[in-house]
């Protein structure tokens, strides 16, 4: 059995990191492992609320042990202090520690760096590595921070030939229950969720997460209408209003076609969640309207496969957006 690098433990660190999402609004979910001799002494996740930090927690379970050992870390360890806590550059550079790998230098004007400047200068060695798992478990944070909005997953349930609903509208059940068990998987780890007027109107969509033990990760909802908000729910009257939900770092697009359309029209679709059904629906209501679509060259290598199964008969892929229309 070989041992692990530190890419290993830096990914491993990010699968902990799922584990905060999206509870620790508004920091980040980070994940962070303390390792000595190819032990682990430590980990942690992000609390809810976000405090306290992943190192921290990491730290603390450590104990007297962190002394000559690593901290893998998905983001850099912050240098500003707070209320609830001192800052992680501090504790890291306290607890004796001989190393802190980490995949992100952090993003927030108060860190941006300082905190590795912090570490160094209390004579911990600090490595930074490029990880897509690092970078895939802190997309929110990122896109909160480098581009103003939430990352947006936008989901289509579909038939083979790429119908969501009869003629008629009627569109329960396309995909079977092992994808819908996954949807809401994916719901659980969304701060907020959005659908279009049409589809709320017509459907009542509860839009909440009915996984046993994850009910109360439901995400906010929204719904894309100009009209007045709905009961229950908040209103935007466009796509570009997702820039003004400062407290949310990943949205869940559900739909339907005219709202999926406008979401990529705009490019403000991050990732892509396809459940397909193995059935033909024919002459039915299509999943996507218009995206002002003018060359077919434009819509080769703008996304990029990166995870697909089969669920029950169904199949889901998911793609990532590679570059900007």
């Amino acid at each position: 059995m070989h041992a692990r690098s530190d890419a290993d433990w830096l990914d491993a660190a990010a699968k902990l990191a799922a584990r905060a999402r999206p509870l620790s609004r508004p920091n980040p979910s980070v994940g962070a492992i303390v390792v000595k001799d190819g032990r682990v002494l430590g980990r942690g996740w992000t609390m809810p609320g976000g405090r306290p930090h992943a190192e921290a927690i990491a730290l603390t379970q450590a104990g007297p042990d962190a002394k000559g050992a690593t901290l893998y870390s998905t983001l850099e360890p912050c240098a500003h202090a707070s209320p609830r806590g001192p800052a992680c550059a501090d504790l890291c550079s306290a607890a004796g520690l001989a190393r802190v790998v980490t995949g992100l230098e952090d993003p927030d004007t108060r860190t941006a760096g300082a905190g590795i400047t912090r570490m160094i200068a209390a004579g911990v060695e600090v490595t930074l590595i490029d990880r897509n798992a690092v970078r895939s478990s802190l997309a929110g944070y990122v896109t909160r921070a480098s581009c103003g909005r939430p990352h947006v997953t936008l989901k289509l349930a579909t038939s083979l030939d790429g119908c969501i609903a009869l003629e008629n509208g009627e569109s329960r059940w396309i995909t079977g229950e092992d994808a819908r068990l996954h949807v809401h998987s994916r719901r659980s780890m969304a701060d907020a969720i959005l659908v279009g007027g049409e589809t709320w109107r017509s459907d009542r969509p509860s839009l909440d997460v009915r996984l046993p033990g994850l009910e109360a990760r439901s995400p906010r909802r929204f719904v894309l209408t100009r009209k007045a908000a709905p009961e229950g729910v908040k209103a935007i009257d466009s796509p570009s209003g997702i820039h003004q939900l400062a407290d949310v770092q990943y949205l869940y697009v559900e739909g339907g076609a005219q709202t999926a359309a406008a979401f990529l029209q705009d490019d403000l679709v991050d990732t892509l969640h396809l459940y397909q059904a193995p059935l033909l629906i024919g002459a039915g209501r299509h999943a996507l309207g218009d995206i002002g679509l003018s060359h077919l060259d434009a819509a080769h290598g703008r996304w990029a496969c990166s995870d697909s199964r089969q669920l029950g008969s169904d199949r889901f892929t998911a793609y990532e957006r590679t570059r900007s229309t």
